[in-house]
């Protein structure tokens, strides 16, 4: 019955205050919309970011005659792939011979090949990390064993790409805090103008009795109700770009990259949370000092 009676009381607010509803029900629209979007390209941002340093490999050439004295011997290559399995940032080793080299290179690179009397191509192991940030310490452990020629990570090319991803991973935490901030201080703003209004009937309702979770109740219903509705609008509006406007932006995408944005079910899930704990904790904060008769 009590439950019924907040009920009735929120709506019959939210009807004889049209224009507040609709004000606070676009805030939280707008606000949400905005987030969403953040969420969308932040973690397809973050998850290129994360395909990219995955493609960081370490590799260990071993000596052929036609760059050191000698080619390196078995036992030089099992010590260098014992050593690399006790390293802990090693995630996988894979060793290429010298005959496999010259098939890839010859698959590749064809017009490399032709001519060549023989094979120049040495024995190596392609190590993958665990972290992409860990080939430079990888390659530091590894140092310079006998047999080695060179050891590489494209050591340029990979600090270029870690210093991308980690830009990327900041500006899109500080874009998710400073969309909260805002969305929270838009809705609150708004919340605060609508209960304004309506302050002479709160105090009216305080003269004759009324307790304060029996004033709040209403109105944070009413803020909830706000939040779910413009949280539901900002999920159809990001459909409808999801469906229609993405793909004529983008284009074709190529099938091989798993690079990807957060799921849009957990995405709109995200929304309509953020949506009714933002309208309704709003409303509850805001009526505090209104409560005060």
């Amino acid at each position: 019955m009590r439950f019924r009676t907040l009920t009735a009381e929120a709506w019959r607010s939210l009807a004889a205050n049209a224009s507040t509803t609709v004000a606070a029900t676009m805030t939280v629209l707008i606000a949400m919309f905005i987030l969403g979007l953040s969420i969308g390209l932040g973690t397809w941002a973050l998850s290129w970011s994360n395909h990219v340093k995955k493609e960081l490999v370490v590799h260990v050439y071993f000596c052929v005659t036609a760059t050191c004295a000698n080619d390196a011997t078995k036992a030089e290559e099992n010590a260098v792939g014992n050593m690399l399995g006790s390293i802990p940032e090693v995630k996988s080793v894979n060793f290429v011979s010298k005959a496999k080299a010259f098939r890839i290179m010859q698959k590749h690179s064809p017009e490399l090949t032709k001519g060549l009397p023989s094979n120049p191509l040495p024995d190596s192991f392609e190590i993958t990390p665990k972290h992409g940030e860990d080939v430079e310490l990888i390659a530091n452990k590894i140092g310079h064993p006998a047999g080695v020629e060179k050891i590489n990570y494209g050591k340029r090319t990979a600090k270029a790409i870690l210093r991308v991803a980690r830009v990327i991973e900041i500006v899109f935490l500080l874009a998710v805090i400073i969309l909260l901030a805002a969305s929270t201080l838009l809705i609150s703003n708004t919340i605060r103008l609508s209960i304004f209004s309506r302050r002479r009937e709160i105090e009216v309702m305080k003269l004759v009795g009324a307790t304060n979770w029996f004033v709040r109740g209403p109105f944070m219903l009413e803020g909830l109700i706000c939040g779910l509705a413009g949280s539901v609008l900002a999920v159809v509006l990001l459909m409808l770009g999801k469906e229609i406007a993405l793909p004529a932006i983008l284009g074709r995408i190529s099938e091989s990259s798993d690079a990807h944005a957060l799921a849009f079910l957990w995405t709109s899930l995200i929304l309509l949370g953020f949506g009714i704990v933002l309208g309704a904790a709003g409303s509850g904060v805001t009526i505090r000092r209104f409560l005060r008769v």
